[in-house]
């Protein structure tokens, strides 16, 4: 596990992007393919944009939100609607975690249908984090919390229902567990802000329970790197 901190969140993106895309090479270059789960929120999409404007071989890359809202991937809440965006100018395969039209009631189906399509593992899974400590769309207080951040969990994925749900996006979600997670050839948290730190600081050896990164945060075998700016 590495903490690599930048200057600003222009620097952390001209060394992150160029690394993710190297790690996509190789993925392609031993594979014939190369897949990356991302995560939403506000932070990583400038990262987003300047990894797609490296030279790849864009036609063998699939891209998969890590968490998504049960909204329909047109909606404006929607990870998958965002990370398109993001990825306009290029053409890479992008796979979804809900169906084109959610029901009322969460299911997995299509998420598991768009994993089995896509390589496994994933070459590169970005994460975010929020003020809470959750990352993913893994919340503290969520009921699917324990079984979620459980290592030994051999269900890639988990429906969840944050609880309290969160004001600005109230709701139920598809995501990655844990063991998806660091599953990957290589995970990496990308945090900015001095309270993120402060957060990220008070996870280690905190309850998961309360502040769920300390999860990833004790898997200290795992190639994490985390990338910080102010």
């Amino acid at each position: 596990m590495s903490f690599i901190e930048h200057p600003d969140f222009d620097a952390l993106c001209d060394a992150l992007a160029p690394k993710i895309a190297e790690v996509v090479r190789v993925g392609t270059s031993e594979n014939g393919v190369a897949s990356l789960a991302l995560a939403g929120g506000s932070t990583p999409f400038p990262l987003y944009r300047r990894f797609a404007e490296q030279d790849l071989d864009w036609s063998c890359v699939t891209l998969v939100p890590g968490d998504e809202r049960w909204v329909a991937p047109d909606d404006k809440a929607s990870n998958l609607r965002a990370i398109r965006a993001a990825f306009a100018g290029v053409s890479p395969r992008f796979g979804s975690l809900v169906p084109d039209q959610p029901g009322a009631e969460p299911s997995l189906d299509v998420a598991r249908a768009t994993l089995a399509e896509t390589p496994q593992p994933f070459d590169v899974c970005v994460l975010g984090m929020g003020s809470d400590g959750h990352f993913a769309s893994l919340f503290p207080g969520a009921p699917e919390l324990r079984t979620a951040l459980d290592p030994a969990c051999d269900e890639p994925l988990v429906i969840v229902t944050p609880d309290p749900m969160p004001e600005d996006a109230p709701y139920s979600r598809v995501s990655l567990t844990l063991s998806a997670i660091m599953a990957s050839r290589y995970p990496v948290l990308v945090l900015r802000g001095e309270r993120k730190r402060e957060v990220l600081d008070a996870a280690r050896g905190a309850d998961p329970q309360r502040n769920p990164v300390a999860a990833l945060l004790a898997q200290i075998d795992a190639p994490l790197d985390i990338h910080w700016s102010p």
